[in-house]
């Protein structure tokens, strides 16, 4: 609990000793390792070169898909393997699972993530799985259950309704906090085929005070928040969508360290946690801002200056993990989506917080301090690391620079230059997407410096330009640009092409 601090600010930092994110995921493992006889298997890399199928692991299971699938020799360790138990680094920057274009937006999204999780091939089921977590949240977490809710799977057309889940929540919640929904919440699928199965939510009212928040459940409301998925592989899907009961039974949760740590240090959003206020003062640090980070998000933040931090806090972290996990920014696949990381934090630190030349790079040292107790091959890597990321920051302003200048000539030729009162269009106007070979510069980069040049006779060159150059430009004809991608731009600052190039230069 919070002492005698009362409500507010100081329960929240009495909690924040009593709770931080280092002793939530040793206590996690601890409780499955010690109580419940699971095996601690390290995570695996966040970049899975093994699997040609996946930019990044976006979930613990990644590493057990064999178990899942049978195809695991059943006299390796894996295949040896009942309960298991781990944190595994998660990156969700593209392909399926892509929150980038969401981080700094929110309380709530991130890049890289810590995902805590357990697992049981083919030993326990609903019943132990449920037992387990519940006893964690309440008995050791402290958490509260009147303001718990628990979902189940409501049943459909192919797969009748999770009648043993309800049930088990039905001893431990009241029904008006045991809800049901369909298939889009509640049922996993690991493929198009193959092992599948209805799953159960945990999720938590961080307002509390007697409401009913049953509303807010699934409803994306940053007050109710969804902290553990537990998913019961019961199902095989076969190539013609028919299900069949899988021979052994899994278990695969997940829960997310950053959401789990912000709820038990008193914390409404995932940013004002320990995991990320360390490195806002090392942001402030190295972008040398007056600027002390507040906790404002859209209108409030004014000059988007708080959204900046969020987006380099959450992007370095990506970054470090990524980067000692062996993948390096370049220009196709996951070494683009590094470079798109790069770019965005560089962006955002040097257009809203003034930040200098080079200093995404010098906040290496504060995240391997930070995360080489839970992740110790970070500590051999730190160097390596740091210069990977200074030469892409060197490379990312040279090419700005150039792409700048050519993008400006290109502009006034055709009479396109600098509207009066550039930036707000841009943020309305769709996404325009300019393969990189046009200027040498990705999309994103394209986007933010025509920012100023938006009116509708811009757009409309752009658009054509790219459905021009689409047809023989490969990897990055296929690419989209979302539509936040243009308000990244116009938040940014790169009020116009000059603006950038100024930037560029200095």
């Amino acid at each position: 609990g919070g002492g005698a601090d009362g409500a507010g600010d100081g329960a929240g930092d009495s909690k924040k000793l009593e709770w931080p994110a280092e002793r939530v995921r040793s206590e996690f493992i601890k409780h499955f390792t010690d109580k419940h006889a699971h095996a601690f298997v390290p995570s695996s890399p966040v970049v899975p070169l093994d699997d040609p199928t996946l930019l990044f692991a976006n979930a613990g299971m990644n590493q057990f898909k064999q178990i899942f699938l049978g195809t695991v020799d059943p006299h390796s360790d894996f295949g040896k393997l009942r309960r298991a138990v781990n944190s595994q680094k998660c990156l969700r920057a593209g392909g399926k699972h892509n929150d980038l274009d969401d981080v700094g937006l929110d309380t709530y999204h991130h890049s890289f993530f810590e995902m805590l999780g357990n697992w049981s091939f083919g030993d326990f089921f609903k019943a132990e799985a449920i037992d387990m977590a519940w006893s964690l949240l309440v008995d050791t977490y402290g958490l509260s259950p009147e303001r718990m809710y628990a979902t189940y799977f409501a049943g459909d057309d192919d797969v009748p309704e999770d009648t043993e889940a309800k049930e088990l929540w039905l001893q431990r919640l009241p029904p008006e906090r045991v809800l049901p929904f369909d298939a889009k919440d509640n049922f996993w699928s690991m493929a198009d085929t193959g092992p599948c199965g209805p799953c159960t939510e945990i999720h938590y009212d961080i307002v509390g005070g007697g409401r009913d928040a049953t509303p807010l459940v699934n409803a994306d409301d940053p007050s109710v928040i969804e902290i553990w998925n537990l998913v019961f592989m019961q199902y095989n899907r076969a190539d013609d969508g028919a299900l069949a009961p899988l021979p052994a039974k899994h278990v695969d949760t997940g829960m997310g360290l950053e959401r789990i740590a912000s709820i038990l240090q008193g914390c409404t959003s995932n940013y004002d946690c320990d995991l990320f206020t360390v490195l806002f003062a090392a942001i402030q640090r190295a972008t040398r801002t007056d600027h002390v980070y507040g906790r404002k998000m859209g209108a409030d933040d004014v000059g988007g200056r708080d959204m900046a931090y969020r987006v380099i806090a959450d992007h370095i972290r990506a970054l470090v993990m990524a980067i000692s996990d062996g993948a390096t920014p370049d220009a196709v696949g996951r070494g683009y989506v590094l470079r798109r990381i790069v770019r965005r934090a560089v962006r955002y630190g040097t257009q809203c917080l003034g930040a200098p030349d080079g200093f995404l790079a010098t906040l290496v040292p504060a995240v391997v301090e930070q995360m080489r107790g839970a992740f110790p091959e970070l500590g051999a890597d730190a160097r390596r690391v740091m210069d990977v990321i200074a030469y892409e920051e060197r490379l990312f302003l040279k090419t700005l620079e150039r792409g700048t200048r050519r993008l400006d000539v290109v502009l006034k030729k055709r009479g396109l230059g600098q509207q009066p009162g550039g930036g707000g269009a841009a943020a309305a106007a769709p996404a325009t997407l300019m393969p990189r070979a046009a200027y040498d510069l990705p999309p994103d980069d394209v986007a933010a410096m025509a920012a100023g040049n938006s009116s509708a006779n811009t757009i409309d060159w752009l658009r054509q330009r790219n459905g021009a150059l689409q047809e023989n430009e490969g990897t990055y004809g296929n690419l989209e640009l979302s539509a936040t991608a243009a308000n990244d731009a116009a938040a940014s600052g790169y009020g116009s092409v000059h603006t950038v190039q100024a930037a560029g230069a200095a």
